[in-house]
């Protein structure tokens, strides 16, 4: 089994060029404009909050520092964060809306201005959401083990496209008295930091929704809504396409925006019944380019039936103003101070060039980087209670961490993460049952042999095994209806061989139940029945949503998302007996934690098989 790596945002920076600019010194930067573009630039400003923002330009509008320079002093002060040179660096990926140059790639220049040595790079572009991809990709990098140090930058100079010189119309003037220039970069690295507090990655979500939206933002469009060939910047080459982009024009259209606060109130309810987000997290980061798109979707969300806390949704948009895809580091370096481990921290960033949502959830650690007591909290068992024996209070505390560890392995896992982000397809879901199938069926099996090997002193738990292992002796009968209903030939089912997962797991349990007095097995099944009683309902759910099934062919996963709360309350039984001693504890939390990597493993090979 190929064990990933964790992922920990190690060290923040961010860099605000200049003095702060106040609202009262934006015409004198910008221009005045005339009466009309006067009261959209106050409208605007009202709407937005922003008091004071900053940029790269000096009064006279012209250019002080390049763009690959904010991204770099950005990077280097996120490296002085963690004690670390740019020669540490293995891997940079950067994200901005417009670079300095066509060619080389925006990572090229930061890399070239950065310094260090030889490193991979990662250009991504876009608009807000490309500093959350270049996030992505040097968290999947390190969690590879392809590097032990990467770099992920935001970077945005927008101030050279919002020239007096540029005409003052709604689709401009949002942008112009909104958008400001600043940088901010996190390090990334498969350890919590020695000293202080890291952030674990625990999942990272971004989509696109362009299929089904047109251009929002842009800049070198030409005159349409649409790219046409001949008509955009490149293609202009006469005297007055050439005025038109000396400066490729900034563009916003307005009314589109209300569709993307629904799309992204949509995805944060999907994340929710997932089980991915946890509205009572105690962060929340969400990028938005004014104040009054903030209002929105927090009305949105509690019409939606979610209870917020106003005072975790942290932002300082109305101080450092609306850096794009640099805002979600500006903000989180501002935010740190505020967090302590355990904590969890989410981040959201809409982004309205052509619709992307992007996600990613945190988890604050502390330098041993163990499980939060939010995850610990998470355990089907629950935590000890007080009056507990010392050993069942390990008991309950060591299986939460298994819980935890299995949930972050989970997360990572190709064909988890399409359920639940909703990406599945119908495939995935036959495969899914075809790959379940040898588990299942060999579910009641290993119980009535380790029922068979409890010796009399533990009758009491042999009788409960005798009765698990007939509720569990028909589920699979569930599974191949579900298969077949959904368009599976019982043929390929009966006749797919055992997933490398499968079989290791099958061989494992079935090792333990033949060796006398298996208690152990009590760990296989709080990963197994908790799996079911946790995720299966959330999987039935999404499934049915993406992929419109009825309940009659998710009967498998709607059985066990309930049923097995009673074999639960037998496992929480039999670790409060009185019978099981500190060296059973060990035992039983080692064949949990064995358990859920081959359970992880099983899920894994879905997609190598």
């Amino acid at each position: 089994m190929n064990v990933m790596n964790e992922a920990y945002i190690t060290g923040v920076g961010a860099y605000l060029p200049g003095e702060p600019v106040s609202n009262e010194e934006l015409a004198g930067r910008f221009g005045a404009g005339d009466p009309r573009g006067a009261a959209l630039r106050e409208r605007t400003l009202a709407a937005n909050g922003i008091k004071t923002r900053h940029y790269a330009i000096d009064g006279k509008g012209m250019t002080l520092m390049l763009n690959e320079e904010l991204a770099a002093q950005a990077a280097r002060r996120a490296l002085a964060d963690r004690g670390l040179r740019p020669r540490a660096v293995r891997m940079l990926a950067t994200g901005t809306t417009q670079g300095d140059l066509l060619v080389p790639g925006f990572a090229s220049m930061v890399h070239g201005r950065l310094g260090g040595g030889p490193m991979e790079l990662l250009s991504a572009a876009g608009v807000c959401a490309s500093g959350m991809a270049a996030l992505k990709a040097a968290v999947s990098a390190v969690r590879l083990g392809e590097h032990p140090v990467a770099v992920a930058v935001g970077s945005e100079l927008v101030s050279r496209s919002l020239a007096a010189s540029v005409p003052d119309t709604p689709d401009t003037t949002f942008l112009r008295w909104t958008l400001s220039d600043g940088a901010g970069a996190v390090v990334v690295e498969p350890q919590p930091r020695p000293d202080g507090v890291s952030m674990r990655v625990d999942w990272m979500h971004l989509v696109s929704h362009a299929h089904s939206h047109p251009v929002c933002m842009s800049a070198g469009l030409g005159s349409g809504r649409e790219p046409k060939a001949g008509a955009t910047w490149l293609d202009l080459r006469d005297a007055g396409g050439a005025r038109e982009f000396t400066v490729p024009r900034l563009r916003q259209d307005m009314s589109a925006l209300p569709a993307l606060i629904d799309m992204g109130v949509a995805e944060f309810g999907a994340l929710v019944r997932a089980g991915r987000i946890d509205p009572r997290t105690e962060h929340v980061l969400c990028h938005y380019s004014a104040e009054h798109f903030r209002g929105k979707l927090l009305r949105r969300l509690r019409d939606a039936g979610y209870t917020l806390d106003e005072d975790r949704w942290f932002t300082n948009l109305h101080t450092a103003g609306n850096t794009g895809a640099a805002s979600i580091f500006v903000m989180l370096e501002a935010a740190r101070p505020r967090m302590r481990p355990g904590e969890r921290v989410l981040l959201i960033v809409p982004e309205s060039g052509r619709f992307t949502l992007a996600f990613a959830q945190l988890t604050c650690v502390g330098p041993g980087g163990g499980p939060s007591p939010a995850e610990l909290s998470q355990s089907p068992l629950g935590r000890p209670q007080d009056g507990d024996p010392p050993a069942v209070a390990r008991a309950f505390s060591e299986l939460a961490e298994v819980w935890a560890e299995l949930q972050r392995a989970l997360a990572r896992v190709p064909i988890v993460r399409r359920i639940e982000d909703g990406t599945a397809a119908l495939d995935d879901y036959r495969r899914l049952l075809v790959n379940l199938r040898q588990q299942v069926v060999d579910g009641g099996r290993w119980i009535s042999l380790a029922a068979a090997n409890f010796s009399a002193e533990l009758f009491w738990l042999r009788s409960a095994a005798i009765q698990h292992a007939a509720a569990e002796h028909r589920d699979y009968q569930l599974l191949e209806r579900d298969y077949v209903a959904v368009g599976g030939d019982p043929r390929v089912m009966a006749g797919t061989a055992p997933n490398i997962g499968s079989s290791a797991l099958s061989a494992f349990v079935f090792h333990r139940a033949g060796l006398p007095d298996p208690v152990d097995l009590l760990g296989a099944m709080f990963v197994i029945e908790g799996l079911g009683m946790r995720k299966a309902g959330g999987w039935a759910d999404r499934l049915a949503g993406s992929l419109g099934l009825r309940d009659d062919q998710l009967s498998f996963l709607r059985y066990h998302a309930g049923g097995d709360e009673e074999h639960f309350r037998t496992l929480t039984a039999a670790l409060r007996s009185g019978l099981l001693d500190d060296s059973a504890v060990t035992r039983i939390v080692r064949t949990a934690r064995v358990t859920a990597r081959l359970y992880a493993l099983q899920l894994e090979e879905l997609d190598h098989v």
